[in-house]
């Protein structure tokens, strides 16, 4: 069916929002993942039958060969931030990435696009970087005419970054700035990316680019922290933490993970040590005809859950206020 696209780790953050552009531009969608149980909403996000959910494992050859029967394009979402048993880096952005593009082109499948990361880098100071160049580069090898797209921190409602950094503000006086708080990122919404990946998958010239994908602003990372704090009404001391203390940390962090997923690990820490902003010398949202959205605009629409008072706060502020007048 040419008009069929298997996304694999469509459920997740990204993919939800990446099948939904999908649904709407008209492809039918098979959402494969590891647990279909957990998915059965992604079939709400279109008309009735246009969205099925199978299972596949991105280590196991033999689902993806069936998850990709039929299909006329393939778009790999499947991503680890930090390892988890079989879940590994090496075994989900570098062999899980090859062994899809290997199926992809043994049964014939159109267009393959492939998510990496801004921070790719086959030399780069962290595993996850490393992984992901290496994803990308397997990829590229068995079809040199896959789609790449790297974005830089994805924000939005349910993301991994504010969210947890929010919360982290709401159990602790202080939050760290990893390294003194100076590494740069480009925060791209969630909701334009799924759209780029939507664009690209449906779009005949993309075959072959590589997407570097950004927001309108390049913020430090303190200036994120102090954003989040502004935003979420809290007051919290922002501490600068060294980098040989911060690796530290973040292995002392990851001795732990057994019990508690740690707030940063050692290679996490790592990937903070370089900017993940884009280069300029790949096309972006603006090339696909998507316009940034600002971090500004959409940031208050879910970090109203971290305020003294939910998504009441401002209103009751305003309320006592008038009453004082």
């Amino acid at each position: 069916m040419q008009n069929l696209v298997t996304v694999f780790g469509g459920s997740g953050f990204v993919g939800t929002q990446a099948v939904r552009f999908l649904a709407k531009a008209g492809w039918n969608v098979r959402v494969a993942v590891r647990n279909p149980n957990l998915a059965y909403k992604m079939r709400l996000l279109g008309d009735v039958g246009q969205i099925d959910v199978v299972q596949a494992n991105i280590r196991d050859r033999a689902s993806i060969e069936r998850a990709l029967q039929g299909a006329g394009a393939s778009l790999n979402l499947a991503g680890v931030l930090r390892e988890t048993g079989r879940q590994g880096f090496q075994a989900i952005h570098a062999m899980g990435a090859k062994t899809v593009a290997e199926v992809a082109a043994a049964q014939g499948v159109g267009r393959v696009v492939q998510m990496s990361s801004l921070g790719a880098d086959a030399d780069g100071p962290s595993k996850y970087a490393r992984t992901k160049a290496e994803g990308e580069a397997a990829v590229r090898e068995v079809r040199p005419d896959a789609v790449i797209v790297r974005p830089s921190i994805v924000f939005g409602n349910g993301d991994g970054f504010f969210n947890r950094f929010a919360a982290m503000a709401q159990l602790s006086p202080a939050l760290p700035l990893i390294g003194g708080g100076e590494t740069r990122f480009q925060p791209v919404f969630v909701g334009d990316v799924g759209r780029a990946l939507a664009r690209v998958v449906s779009d005949a010239e993309a075959a072959g680019q590589t997407y570097e994908l950004g927001g309108p602003g390049v913020f430090t990372f303190k200036a994120l922290m102090e954003m989040l704090l502004a935003e979420t009404g809290q007051r919290r001391l922002l501490v600068p933490v060294p980098w040989p203390v911060a690796r530290m940390l973040g292995s002392v962090a990851d001795f732990g993970s057994f019990l508690l997923p740690p707030p940063v690990t050692a290679d996490q820490v790592e990937s903070l040590t370089v900017d993940n902003v884009v280069s300029g010398q790949y096309p972006g949202l603006r090339e696909l005809g998507v316009t940034p959205t600002t971090l500004e605009a959409i940031l208050p629409t879910y970090l109203y859950r971290y305020r003294k008072g939910g998504q009441y706060a401002d209103q009751d502020a305003r309320e006592m206020e008038a009453g004082r007048a």
